[in-house]
């Protein structure tokens, strides 16, 4: 897999956790725990992406 594919795998995971962040947050109750788990995996993908485009 070339660097630019890897990037652009994490770039679609990070669109695809966007959506059920807010899909989530739009629910009645939404669940504090799965939203934090969410946002911290797409704050990890955005810092991947991040160190990948610097090497």
């Amino acid at each position: 897999m070339t660097l630019q594919s890897r990037i652009e795998t994490l770039k679609d995971r990070h669109a695809t956790l966007e959506t059920r962040i807010a899909d989530e947050d739009h629910r009645p109750q939404p669940d504090p725990q799965a939203l934090s788990r969410l946002k911290v995996e797409k704050l990890r993908l955005k810092e991947e992406m991040e160190r990948l485009r610097t090497q």
